[in-house]
């Protein structure tokens, strides 16, 4: 026993010895020789996550700065360049009261699973933005067929709720946007009451009529023209929504005065346009027209005006090209809905090959203006993400990893950060949402929910994945924070990289302060045939590289003359479904 006390003691000499002589090696508070990114302030908002373990000692990834996501953006872009937004159908995400209908208040109370406002917690999901989907009164269950644009549904609560709802998400760094149905109102809405009264009302020309059929039909195909006395209006998307005359200043007027009593008045941040490309219609041509175009950079002097710093996204469902029209001069909307990409998102994740998602990049980066598009996987007007994707968790997981790895705003639907299931008719897309498993209620409600539950409520749901480092939840988690950490990821430009091997995505994101390697396997088997090669890029000097997300030793690249790098392997494997998340440089 004496000759182990003896050890003990000289070894604690020992080691105090060694502390003492270390501290004269310090210099601005990190020991020398420890190859760490730059110290920066962490994010306010952004919830901090741990990267995950490697078999072998890595240098500590330090973010780079997130700026108050109400002052400004990073390297100056706006500040929705660095959210994250989550879209809510109000009436099935939480039930306050117990009557079955999701409302304001139970938002409200739902807010810390979103973002609890402390950066130093890791059990919330790390968004920044929510969209409402429509609040306004209406008699219809989606609430795109408005009768007062100056009220909430009253399903849903008051005004004062959404105000409340607002305040509490602003003091967590959540901005708030609304959906905003402007193309229509309902046949029920008082002005086309009126308007359908009488050829000679007031508010006739508040709508598009005829004496006569045109007999033309809707861009899809649909019936366009409904009857109503003897007289016939047009109604585009549905014989209940009839579109609104644009063409009429009186119209236009008061659309405006809507706009500015929900900024002004309620507080929101934003609108999210549904349905923007059908506004105006020019005869037989009736989505994206120039006057369509006209009309919204009238609407964007009128919200910008009000507020410089307000933000919408429109849903314009047209091919890039097209899209990218409505965002190019950045007067019209400030990022439209990058439909094609969340078609080539799921279907290389659902193929397995990259071709799909990287060939549609590359038309993005052209098209648009840096950043200002927005992305998503799906959304409410589309079979569930999971569903779409054979309810494949380590698919989901990949289509995630690209999502939140790709330059623009993401969008992330309700419930598919659990991978909710669900297949038209729209009903089963807008079920709610799966807090527990413990009943048929799901947590969502005391009473009997509006709608029946997924039928795989028992095995879905937040309660039984928040626990499980390796669920779902706890994916979108981690890419979220890490998004929200590392300003590479948020708005850094985005360079393909090329792999060798079809079956892996290979991409670099590079900011002022920041450059990261992104790998993602979109196999269901072991990729161990790969190289990576990056004709030009922002790399110089000997590399540390850094694993933020992925297991394993990382080897570094060797930068070639131009910056890039050739015939590199950070990994002997990639594991089926993976995502490999490596700084490079900060």
């Amino acid at each position: 026993m004496a000759v182990k006390k003896d050890v003990v003691v000289f070894g604690i000499s020992l080691i105090l010895l060694l502390l003492l002589s270390g501290c004269g090696s310090q210099e601005g508070g990190d020991i020398a020789g420890t190859p760490t990114a730059a110290p920066t302030a962490a994010p306010p908002t952004a919830t901090a996550v741990l990267p995950t373990p490697t078999t072998a000692p890595s240098p500590t990834p330090l973010p780079t700065a997130t700026p108050d996501p109400f002052v400004r953006g990073t390297d100056g872009y706006p500040w929705w360049n660095d959210a994250t937004f989550y879209e809510i159908f109000v009436r099935s995400f939480k039930d306050s009261d117990g009557d079955g209908i999701g409302d304001l208040n139970g938002v409200v109370e739902k807010l810390d699973y979103l973002n609890d406002g402390d950066p130093t917690t890791t059990d919330d999901l790390g968004v920044t933005g929510i969209w409402l989907m429509p609040i306004f009164e209406s008699p219809s269950y989606h609430g795109y067929d408005v009768t007062d644009y100056y009220k909430v549904n009253p399903d849903y609560g008051t005004n004062e709720d959404l105000q409340r709802l607002i305040a509490e998400a602003h003091k967590r760094g959540i901005r708030v946007i609304i959906g905003l149905p402007l193309n229509h109102t309902s046949t029920q809405h008082p002005w086309f009451v009126e308007s359908a009264s009488s050829p000679d009302s007031a508010k006739r020309d508040w709508y598009i009529w005829r004496d006569e059929n045109p007999g033309y039909r809707g861009p899809w195909g649909q019936k366009v023209w409904h009857r109503e006395g003897d007289a016939w209006y047009y109604a585009v998307f549905w014989d209940q929504m009839p579109d609104l005359n644009y063409e009429n200043p009186e119209v236009t007027a008061e659309m405006m005065n809507v706009v500015t009593f929900w900024q002004n008045e309620m507080g929101v941040d934003g609108f999210r346009l549904d349905g923007a490309k059908h506004l105006i219609e020019n005869g037989e041509a009736q989505e994206n027209t120039t006057q369509t175009r006209q009309w919204l950079q009238e609407f964007y002097k009128t919200y910008k005006g009000n507020d410089p710093d307000a933000f919408t996204v429109a849903e314009i469902w047209s091919p890039t090209s097209i899209v990218a029209r409505y965002v190019k001069d950045q007067d019209e909307v400030d990022v439209a809905f990058e439909f094609d990409l969340s078609e080539a998102i799921l279907n290389s994740v659902q193929g397995g090959y990259r071709n799909q998602v990287s060939d549609q990049m590359d038309r993005v980066e052209r098209a648009y203006p840096p950043l200002q598009y927005a992305t998503f996987i799906a959304n409410h007007d589309m079979d569930r993400a999971m569903s779409q994707l054979e309810q494949n968790e380590g698919k989901a997981k990949a289509a995630a990893s690209l999502q939140l790895t790709l330059p623009g705003v993401p969008f992330i639907y309700y419930g598919e950060e659990i991978g909710m299931t669900g297949v038209k008719p729209d009903e089963n897309i807008r079920r709610p949402m799966q807090w527990d498993s413990e009943s048929t209620k799901v947590g969502f409600s005391d009473g009997r929910p509006w709608r029946a539950v997924s039928p795989d409520y028992q095995t879905r749901s937040v309660a039984l994945q928040e626990d499980n480092p390796d669920s779902l939840l706890n994916h979108y988690r981690r890419l979220i924070q890490l998004r929200n950490e590392h300003e590479a990821l948020r708005v850094g430009d985005w360079l393909e990289v090329l792999t060798g091997n079809g079956r892996v995505y290979a991409a670099l994101r590079h900011s002022d302060n920041e450059t990261i390697l992104v790998l993602i396997n979109l196999s269901s088997k072991e990729q161990d045939d790969y190289a990576l090669s990056l004709e030009e890029g922002p790399l110089t000097g000997a590399i540390a590289p850094i694993l933020l997300m992925g297991e394993g030793d990382i080897a570094a690249p060797e930068p070639n003359p131009s910056g890039g790098f050739d015939e590199y392997k950070p990994l002997p494997v990639l594991p089926p479904f993976s995502a490999t998340i490596i700084q490079l440089g900060n």
